[in-house]
């Protein structure tokens, strides 16, 4: 059992490196192929490298290198060692993937006229990149340290401290390279965040619905018998009113999200229900 184990870890541990280095290498063929040849700064230690690319003619493996170095003593000092372990292996290595891909932009030539088509590109292929490193348990480093660093040390709450930061160098992005490209920006984080959760939670195929009504066992019928799903009945106390209400609990594929939704409506238009994404359903029969 102990030397199964052990393989196992080392299996995995072997996976885990190998999505890593395929990750790393699409970022980075990415940022040099993409990002840094449109002059699109998305935030992050990317964005400032991009920046004192034109500005200063700093190599932008170099300056990524610096900041995240910087950033792993900064998170050593607020954040402790164990934090700072977990974001030191990205911190060093990624520049280094940059700098091996930097070539590229040679042999590849890619065509800046439609800047719109290839900062979608851009978006997919990083957002995807990043979703494995975050799935594998790493962490990018660089500015993400200065975020972690304000919501703990200044109680900034984390959502806003990454808006905050990346909208700085978003903004100092526009100040050198112009609206428009700042626009870009925006487009290309909009699409690979969404890529990025998607490879993270996966895709949802299910929803899940939380119904409130005064017809629980019609609305019960209903999704049984018409629509063939089962459903977990339950009651729930109101926190105002303190009255009991009964709570129909369901989990239906998403093309039948609009069959619930009228039927509910139909049997009792004053039901409340909720209905949110559902990435995993187990011991269904």
């Amino acid at each position: 059992m102990e030397n199964s184990i052990k393989k196992l870890k080392i299996r995995n541990k072997i996976k885990t490196i190998f999505i890593l280095v395929i990750a790393l290498t699409i970022t980075a063929v990415c940022y040099n192929l993409f990002l840094l040849q449109l002059n699109i700064v998305t935030g992050g230690a990317n964005g400032i490298a991009t920046i004192t690319k034109r500005v200063f003619n700093i190599d932008q493996s170099i300056m990524i290198f610096t900041i995240n170095i910087l950033f792993l003593i900064t998170s050593r000092i607020f954040l402790g060692k164990e934090k700072t372990m977990g974001i030191l292996a990205i911190s060093i290595i990624y520049p280094i993937f940059v700098k091996l891909t930097e070539p590229l932009t040679n042999i590849v030539q890619i065509n800046t006229g439609d800047v719109f088509i290839l900062v979608i590109f851009a978006g997919l292929l990083c957002g995807f990149a990043n979703g494995l490193i975050y799935r594998s348990g790493y962490n990018s480093g660089g500015l993400s340290v200065l975020c972690q660093v304000l919501y703990e040390k200044l109680k900034v709450p984390l959502d806003k401290a990454v808006l905050f930061v990346n909208l700085a160098v978003v903004l100092a992005g526009a100040i050198v390279f112009g609206i428009e490209k700042a626009m870009f920006a925006i487009i290309y984080l909009y699409i690979s965040n969404i890529i990025m959760n998607k490879v993270l939670l996966g895709i949802s195929t299910n929803k899940a619905f939380y119904i409130i009504t005064s017809e629980p066992e019609e609305i019960s019928d209903y999704i049984i018998n018409v629509l063939g799903h089962d459903t977990t009945n339950f009651e729930v106390k109101g926190g105002f009113l303190e009255k009991s209400k009964k709570v129909i609990l369901t989990i239906v594929p998403t093309r039948d999200y609009y069959r619930i939704k009228e039927g509910i409506k139909m049997i009792d238009d004053k039901a409340f229900f909720i209905a949110t994404d559902s990435y995993e359903v187990k011991g269904a029969n």
